[in-house]
């Protein structure tokens, strides 16, 4: 058996597995093993090289749909691109910064897929900087940098001092008594849930950060953290209008 054989799972096996799955066993093949063949489509969606490597189990054509999507999402998430005067997608590859990275880091997997989760229009006040952070990993910057603009965003709104901050603010600003954000529309369960759920989110993702350093280690969980901002944000923008004369 072939060193690249070896490093993959049965050809039943690779037809169960999805793109990322397998393009990222294929990137570690490259780099690792220094497998600089398969950096072409050619050969990775090739029958006849498979057949060489796993006899005729390795020439499906659901084998060779899979590795074809395999390589295609490496192309598409920016792990491999194509050299420089290619003539086309069959050409020679070469593995990026962002692939070497990712074949590097055993986390690779779930980093890629929160970044997909990230891959949204974001509102105005987290797509630069908070996206920017994420993408460098560090993502208690990302998650406090997102909630302390859900911070700043109600203390505008509710027309606050910078002296004023924090969860007591918060609910301050949708008291069902008296805060400037609350909606007179709502009853007032509706009007304690709007401020548990804003104060909840400062008081659990944003104060702890301020304070101590957090270990967000989780990219999944950042990612779901800044989009629960996002969230947050969108609301005040329609709590906003709705105080507009």
């Amino acid at each position: 058996m072939s060193l690249v054989a070896s490093r993959l799972p049965s050809p039943e096996e690779i037809s169960e597995l999805p793109p990322d799955e397998l393009g990222l066993r294929l990137l570690r093949i490259v780099v690792d093993d220094q497998q600089g063949h398969l950096l072409s489509r050619s050969v990775v969606a090739n029958p006849s090289y498979w057949a060489d490597e796993f006899g005729e189990a390795g020439t499906s054509d659901q084998f060779i749909e899979s590795m074809a999507e395999a390589w295609d999402w490496l192309i598409l998430n920016r792990l491999v691109a194509m050299k420089p005067g290619a003539a086309s997608i069959d050409g020679h590859a070469y593995v990026t910064r962002r692939g070497q990275a990712a074949a590097a880091d055993a986390r690779a997997q779930a980093v890629l897929r929160a970044e997909a989760r990230l891959d949204v229009d974001l509102h105005e006040r987290l797509a630069r900087r908070v996206r920017r952070q994420f993408l460098l990993e560090e993502y208690e910057s990302a998650t406090f940098i997102a909630m302390r603009e859900v911070e700043i965003r109600v203390r505008e709104l509710a027309g606050y001092s910078h002296s004023d901050y924090g969860t007591s603010m918060v609910r301050n600003a949708f008291s069902p008594q008296d805060g400037p954000l609350r909606d007179p529309d709502q009853d007032r369960g509706e009007q304690e849930a709007t401020s548990h759920l804003f104060a909840g989110a400062i008081g659990l993702f944003k104060n702890p950060s301020s304070h101590r350093e957090v270990n967000f280690d989780d990219p999944a969980l950042a990612s779901e953290v800044v989009l629960f901002a996002d969230l947050l944000l969108r609301m005040l923008d329609a709590i906003e209008e709705r105080l507009k004369p």
